[in-house]
């Protein structure tokens, strides 16, 4: 037994054994005071085990055992992870643009995933998903091919909108290529600040309306600059999400 002040567990071992030994094989006992002494010995160690494994740290495994680990509670999540739950009659929402050309945008709202690389709904460009302002019901889904596409179906798109409709909008690789004065006239009518600047492989984000008074307070966006690109010809992905009320029903 080493003199450190501890006993290791083979120490222990040996003691217990030879205590069960002495109380177990009588014969083996000198006199009556050694069995005697093997008892108090053996309730000694009991109580010296059973303090050391569940109040010392070297017993924090056996504690685990028998008592169990306490976790530390997770933070509550609540709709489409948001941290917080949104306040009645809003609609909550979280927004990712795609990470270079390799992993695509997702939409989501209310919990539901509107677009997103597991739907096998996204596409190189601008990822957009309609919705009523109103009930919050998803009205469509469509991709854009800024790079090699035709600017004109995105026209076509965007011109017929409805007033209360909500648009969200995700890029993936490169969304500003084929932007045109007339795109960007309709980005900016929905309520969005960027789209003027928005160039080259630039990551956005953004959920704007039609008829919308103001400037959205919902639009991120990261310049693509080969001296703070997080890929390799291209800027770290945009993540965002918050609250959007829901607008009360138009008059007619």
């Amino acid at each position: 037994m080493r003199l450190t002040g501890e006993v290791t567990y083979t120490e222990w071992n040996w003691l217990f054994v030879g205590a069960v030994v002495i109380l177990r094989f009588p014969a083996l006992s000198v006199t009556g005071p050694l069995r005697a002494a093997a008892v108090l010995l053996l309730v000694g160690l009991t109580w010296l085990l059973a303090n050391t494994f569940f109040r010392g740290d070297s017993g924090s495994s056996v504690r685990h055992f028998f008592i169990g680990k306490k976790s530390e509670p997770r933070p509550r999540k609540y709709k489409c992870g948001l941290s917080a739950p949104c306040p009645p009659k809003h609609l909550a929402f979280r927004l990712v643009s795609g990470a270079a050309n390799v992993i695509g945008p997702k939409i989501c709202l209310e919990d539901k995933m509107l677009v997103s690389s597991v739907k096998n709904n996204v596409g190189r460009g601008l990822n957009i998903a309609l919705v009523n302002g109103v009930t919050g019901e998803l009205l469509e889904t469509k991709t854009f091919d800024m790079w090699a596409g035709d600017v004109s179906d995105l026209l076509k798109f965007l011109r017929p909108i409805h007033e209360g409709t909500l648009v969200f909008v995700a890029s993936f690789d490169d969304a500003a290529t084929k932007m045109n004065d007339e795109s960007r006239r309709l980005f900016d009518e929905l309520g969005s600040t960027a789209v003027k600047e928005l160039a080259f492989r630039d990551s956005w984000v953004f959920v704007g309306a039609k008829g919308i008074e103001n400037k959205s307070p919902f639009e991120q966006r990261m310049k693509n600059s080969k001296s703070s690109n997080k890929y390799e010809g291209w800027p770290e992905s945009l993540e965002m999400d918050g609250c959007i009320p829901l607008r009360p029903p138009l008059e007619s």
